[in-house]
This record gives C-alpha cells, structure tokens and sequence, in this order.
C-alpha cells in the first residue's frame, strides 16, 4: 500500500514525510492557488522535498495545450506524473 497526500500546502507536505508514511503528492491548480502562492513556486518547492511521484494537473480545455503543458510539467522533475483533467 502506497499513501499520497492530496494537498499543495507544503507544511502538511513536510508533516506527513516527518511522520514517515508519505510515498508521493497529487495536487492540482485549484489547490495551488488555495496557498496564496504562485503556482511554480509551490511546485518547485513540493519537489524539492518529495523523493516519490507528484502528480501535477495540466489546465488547458484542448489536447494540444494539454500536451504542450504536460510535457512542460513532466521536464520539471523526475518524479513528476502529469495528470489531465
């Protein structure tokens, strides 16, 4: 079993690698922008300080923006996972 926290919030982040369960982050825009933070520099930090996958969400409505913006997602780490909506 695998335990992925759902959250942009790097403090809950840094929590659940402290408590030792975490295996990897999925986040999304809408929770990005819950921080107050621009959304880059939330997920420069996330990965920063996750070892395991983290699931970035792509926003463009067309595949080719979401192709372009995948791939942009997948180069900022080797842990990155790009979701689609």
């Amino acid at each position: 079993m695998q335990f992925f926290i759902d959250t942009a919030n790097v403090d809950e982040i840094k929590q659940a690698i402290d408590w030792g369960i975490l295996d990897g982050v999925t986040t999304n825009p809408t929770l990005a922008s819950k921080t107050g933070r621009p959304f880059m520099d939330v997920v420069k930090d996330i990965l920063s300080i996750v070892d395991g996958p983290v699931s970035l969400e792509t926003v463009s409505l067309d595949a080719d923006g979401m192709v372009k913006e995948g791939r942009f997602l997948a180069e900022l780490g080797d842990n990155v996972v790009v979701k689609i909506p």
